[in-house]
């Protein structure tokens, strides 16, 4: 551990002095007798006796913590140092422990984002299916891509990555930098935050993966459709089926058979249509605009 100094000293010494002198990181002769220090370590040996010497080895951090403790307070430092002989591997073991409750709750707050951006897509997916066109504020441009994406629904896996993801993207970037900016402190909401807008922002990817070929994509993602991390592409595949009005979550689908064994979506129809009196599309009897056309088809469309 390159070069020791070892210190000797016949001088006795009050145990506040001793603890403030190892505190502050100086060391001088006759601080404590029998000392070692290399680097920012230190090394305490117990008094000498004729057959037994002990030896703690403790870094400066370590030892600034240790007396910082609430049960160290108004100990003596030989009491400290006693503590540490009969009682180090709790010490230790508590110390190895504490990582555990700090990620828990940050995981459990990542996994709950990830229910929710699956559930959000499904709510979003639903809405502009069945309400607006082209000439909506705001959506109308989306809208008008879901309604071509009935009609065409394989040329999503013709586009590049980028073009997937760049309307989505532009989006999550204006919404989560400000919450970043006054939350970056608190690790269970950047946790929520951080997931959910993750799998919003990829959902038009697992969305294109889903009207994927297996044969043609990666293996690891048709393992995580196989095993229902993304949304598989035969439960995506009954959406584009009449009557059009199931199967409307797109990031890992988790939430689809509640939402239509429970008929969440519809029951939602009937309060927008006795509130606001506007019909879903679903209601109607599928028209050519939700007719899809073959990828072999003379007539090809790309948004």
């Amino acid at each position: 551990m390159g070069n020791c100094v070892r210190i000797y000293s016949d001088k006795k010494r009050s145990p506040a002095s001793e603890e403030k002198s190892l505190l502050s990181g100086e060391i001088r002769k006759g601080d404590v007798a029998g000392d070692e220090y290399s680097g920012d370590q230190f090394t305490f040996s117990g008094s000498k006796r004729p057959t037994t010497e002990v030896k703690i080895k403790i870094s400066k951090k370590q030892l600034e913590e240790l007396l910082s403790m609430k049960e160290m307070h108004g100990l003596t430092l030989e009491q400290v140092l006693t503590r540490l002989m009969n009682g180090g591997d709790g010490v230790a073991r508590s110390d190895q422990r504490s990582w555990r409750p700090k990620l828990q709750k940050p995981m459990l707050s990542g996994f709950i984002g990830y229910l929710f951006a699956d559930l959000g897509s499904g709510v979003y997916h639903w809405g502009i299916d069945n309400y607006g066109n082209a000439s909506t504020p705001v959506f109308g441009s989306q809208i008008d891509a879901f309604q071509g994406h009935h009609k065409w629904p394989w040329t999503i896996t013709k586009r590049q990555f980028a073009n997937n993801l760049h309307s989505l993207a532009r989006v999550i970037t204006y919404t989560v930098l400000p919450i970043d900016l006054i939350f970056h402190d608190q690790p269970v909401v950047m946790g929520f935050v951080g997931m959910a807008s993750g799998c919003i922002m990829f959902s038009q990817q697992f969305h294109a993966w889903a009207h994927g070929t297996k044969s043609k994509l990666p293996l690891v993602v048709v393992t995580l459709q196989d095993v229902g991390v993304l949304v598989s592409r035969s439960q995506h595949a009954a959406h584009h089926r009449p009557p059009y009005n199931n199967n409307y979550c797109i990031v890992s689908g988790v939430w689809n058979k509640f939402l239509d064994e429970h008929k969440v979506f519809e029951a939602l129809e009937m309060v927008v249509f006795f509130k606001l009196g506007l019909r879903p599309r679903s209601w109607d009897e599928p028209g050519v605009d939700w007719t899809e056309v073959s990828e072999d088809s003379p007539t090809t469309y790309f948004s």
